[in-house]
């Protein structure tokens, strides 16, 4: 997505380490658990010479750093732990309306720029949701880690409380599944409301694309 996850950032340390030798069930079964101190030092030194900001999105924080250690495999309590820290963090429209204008929800929807080292000063950020899912059931280019949003809201019959639930999902995944793959756009300030509220749109809105047979 738009930023480096700890997990990526992880995994690579991991191969800088040299421990991860071949993709093969059998490699993955017998290596060993990679040294946790080891990584964090490894990772907190690949990130000596840059900002403060970016230094401090090298650290995981609690959710980070249960999931990381379990593996994404948490308990149930661990889960149930993770969900209500992040619920508190999920911060609902002012107005009470969670949707926006579906055309810019697409502009939102494809747009994979932001908090890289190469953007400008005052680049918007997008959330890239393309990269993981299909959305307009037209578009021919589209990630598969995420499932399809085709029909999204016409499937809902655009119920408002599925649209108050999906609001939640993308301000912050781990507020509605521990452990998520999806990035926590509204917490992690990638997404700002609004934009959140436009890719609702996007995704609910009667005539926007995604919602056409």
């Amino acid at each position: 997505m738009v930023t480096f996850p700890s997990s990526l950032l992880r995994a690579l340390a991991l191969i800088a380490c040299g421990t991860v030798l071949a993709i093969t069930p059998a490699a993955t079964q017998d290596r060993p658990a990679a040294d946790p101190a080891r990584m964090d030092a490894l990772i907190s030194g690949m990130f000596q010479r840059v900002s403060p900001e970016w230094r401090a999105r090298a650290e995981l924080d609690p959710t980070q750093r249960t999931c990381t250690d379990r593996r994404n495999h948490v308990s149930g309590a661990e889960a149930d732990a993770i969900q209500a820290r992040e619920r508190a963090s999920v911060v609902l429209p002012p107005d009470g309306n969670f949707l926006g204008d579906w055309r810019k929800g697409f502009q939102v929807a494809n747009n994979g720029r932001g908090f890289q080292f190469s953007d400008p000063a005052g680049t918007v950020a997008g959330g890239n949701c393309y990269a993981c899912h299909q959305m307009d059931p037209k578009e021919v280019s589209y990630g598969t880690l995420g499932p399809s949003l085709a029909g999204y809201g016409r499937e809902r019959n655009y119920d408002p409380e599925m649209i108050r639930d999906a609001y939640i999902k993308i301000f912050n995944a781990q507020a509605v599944v521990a452990c998520s793959n999806m990035p926590r756009f509204g917490s992690s300030k990638v997404l700002t409301i609004d934009q959140i509220k436009d890719v609702l749109a996007y995704l609910f809105d009667r005539q926007s694309p995604v919602n056409q047979p």
